[in-house]
């Protein structure tokens, strides 16, 4: 069997929060591998800590990625605080004789130096067009999990368990690897706190990461990180806010000082996305359909409304109105230039991880997460049909069937992107809903 239908067989995704099905951007052809290793959410701890644990096991699926799309150079993007984990890697690199082909490439410790398009531009002197994809510039990117997924998946190992950082105010910050289909709440109580009453907790890395409604969920292949805080925390009341709160305080505070747009990612990069132009469009309903297209632009990094604007106000929230409104509309992006230049100012506006730790008020919470041998064994797993980008997996399991550890349960819809699902623990399947297969354990 190919590599391909090897990744493709183990249903690996990006492990970093998107989803996206491993195997369809690795059957394309790039100049570049680049490995992302920034993870700059602020509290996360999962690649780091991969990187140093498995040092081999990454290399090793980042040289058999980088080969088979064809690239001349796998980059391997880690920030330069990292400085053990660095030279760790720099010995494995050359004592596994890659040197040649994989080049470790150092970072500033700044927000958002994981973001996709910031990480091209960091290791590579190249820039995505808007809207667009890195392949675009001969480039495909993963993750440090992603390329340990890889590695596994060569060894006929599917993709059955996640890293996950539990972090935030609490007792024990810790990093875990659980069966996908865990129940979030049995994450959340190795935090230390068993009664969550006055807490909420972050799907995902507090820049990016939504409150979540409810702690019944259940953990899927693309979740990284949880982040427990008390329900006044400054970033719980923020993020909590319904969309139109949210619309009435921009319509009555906005000044138009541009703040959010100077310090933008993308429009640092190049790029015509101007978040001060979205509030005025927004908060004066103009009929500016051709500054309106710019919302697609937006990464959704959330700098805008977490550490730029002055006054707290919303315009990643005024981006995200109008591109629900377009895209309602049937109105796409019209591709335009596809080559830029980063702005001159870029180098003197990269925001410190420090710097906006500080500003979220999650200083006294920048802990370490180290990963932590715990067992969790779930009666029940739900395994989510669609825990990727593209559509649900479909099951090729019945309810009373017997199912063991890595046995496929989903496979992808025919001619559809998508992602295999595999089962997480050894049992009989419970009950297979229109949203997940549940297996009870043996």
């Amino acid at each position: 069997m190919s590599l391909l239908n090897m990744v493709k067989e183990a249903g690996i995704v990006g492990a970093g929060g998107a989803g996206f099905p491993t195997h369809a951007k690795l059957a394309a052809k790039a100049e570049y591998l680049l490995l992302n290793g920034a993870e700059c959410e602020p509290l996360l701890r999962v690649d780091q800590q991969l990187l140093e644990l498995f040092p081999d096991e990454i290399i090793k699926g980042l040289e058999a990625a980088g080969k088979l799309v064809g690239a001349s150079k796998a980059l391997l993007g880690i920030k330069s605080k990292h400085k053990e984990v660095i030279a760790l890697l720099k010995k494995r690199i050359n004592a596994l004789q890659v040197e040649d082909f994989i080049e470790i490439k150092e970072l500033e410790d700044v927000y958002p130096a994981g973001d996709e398009q910031v990480l091209v531009y960091e290791l590579t002197g190249r820039i995505v067009p808007e809207a667009g994809l890195p392949i675009q510039v001969g480039c495909v990117v993963i993750n440090a999990e992603t390329a340990l997924n890889i590695y596994r998946a060569t060894k006929k190992e599917p993709v059955t368990e996640k890293y996950i950082t539990v972090a935030g105010d609490i007792p024990k910050p810790l990093t875990v690897k659980v069966p996908v289909g865990t129940p979030i709440k049995d994450v959340l109580k190795l935090s230390g706190i068993e009664n969550f009453a006055n807490y909420a907790v972050i799907d995902g890395g507090p820049m990016m990461g939504t409150v979540m409604s409810s702690l019944d969920g259940y953990v899927t292949k693309k979740m990284k990180g949880l982040v427990i805080l008390k329900k006044q925390h400054y970033l719980i009341r923020k993020k909590s806010l319904s969309r139109e709160q949210v619309r009435r305080v921009n319509k009555t505070s906005c000044g138009q000082c541009r703040m959010c747009t100077d310090m933008c990612p993308r429009y640092l990069l190049g790029h015509n996305i101007q978040p001060h132009k979205m509030m005025r469009i927004v908060n004066y309903a103009l009929d500016d359909l051709r500054g309106q297209k710019m919302a697609y632009l937006c990464c959704q990094c959330n700098l805008c409304e977490l550490f730029s604007c002055p006054i707290g106000l919303y315009p990643k929230a005024a981006n995200l109105d109008i591109k629900e409104n377009l895209m309602e509309k049937g109105i796409r992006f019209d591709s335009g230039p596809t080559e830029f230049k980063a702005r001159k100012s870029r180098e003197y506006r990269l925001v410190p991880s420090k710097r906006l730790i500080a500003r979220l008020a999650l200083r006294d919470f920048d802990k370490p997460a180290p990963i932590t041998e715990v067992t969790i064994k779930p009666e029940t797993v739900y395994i989510a049909k669609s825990q990727h980008v593209g559509a649900p997996a479909i099951p090729v399991v019945s309810v009373g069937d017997h199912v063991n550890t890595g046995q496929m349960i989903g496979k992808i819809p025919e001619n559809n992107l998508g992602a295999t699902i595999h089962a997480s623990i050894s049992g009989t399947v419970a009950e297979i809903g229109n949203a997940f297969i549940a297996i009870r354990r043996d």
